[in-house]
């Protein structure tokens, strides 16, 4: 009967004692995925005095982290290595008062998948011409995706 309840008592911690579930390993980027409700997109015009309606979809294999936002001027057509073609661009010229909008977003915890939005109010008596609209995504464990648009406010 010892051996009985020596056996029982043996199972009993084998199996309350069990591995512990490990938590996933993320080694992928975050992703910035285009669908049809992207905004803005490589070459987009948008109108002093108006607004950027931004729509993006983030997409990561664990968890996101948050992203910022991030426009400048391109007065001096300096590129971004994320640019996949050109756009039209005015002649090279000094900024006097351009547009400089730099913005971090968070993401609520645990989401792997994302569409986020925000509205950008562009001031009316700023410079216009050619400008880079920069995403930067981070998913929870640290990578960074950066994505550079050109867009031209008019």
């Amino acid at each position: 009967m010892k051996i009985y309840k020596l056996v029982l008592i043996m199972i009993f911690l084998l199996t309350a004692c069990g591995e512990e579930e490990k938590p996933a390993i993320d080694l992928e980027y975050p992703e910035i995925i285009d669908t049809e409700n992207t905004f803005p997109v490589q070459c987009s015009i948008v109108e002093r005095g108006g607004k950027i309606q931004f729509k993006a979809l983030f997409r990561d294999n664990v968890e996101l982290g948050g992203y910022s936002l991030d426009i400048h001027h391109n007065f001096d057509h300096h590129t971004h290595s994320t640019e996949v073609n050109d756009c039209n661009q005015n002649p090279i010229k000094t900024a006097v008062d351009p547009m400089l909008f730099i913005q971090t977003y968070t993401i609520p915890t645990g989401l792997a998948e994302y569409e986020a939005e925000a509205e950008i109010d562009v001031p009316s008596d700023i410079d216009p011409g050619d400008y880079h609209f920069m995403i930067r995504l981070t998913d929870k464990e640290g990578w960074q995706t950066i994505q550079g648009i050109s867009i031209k406010i008019e």
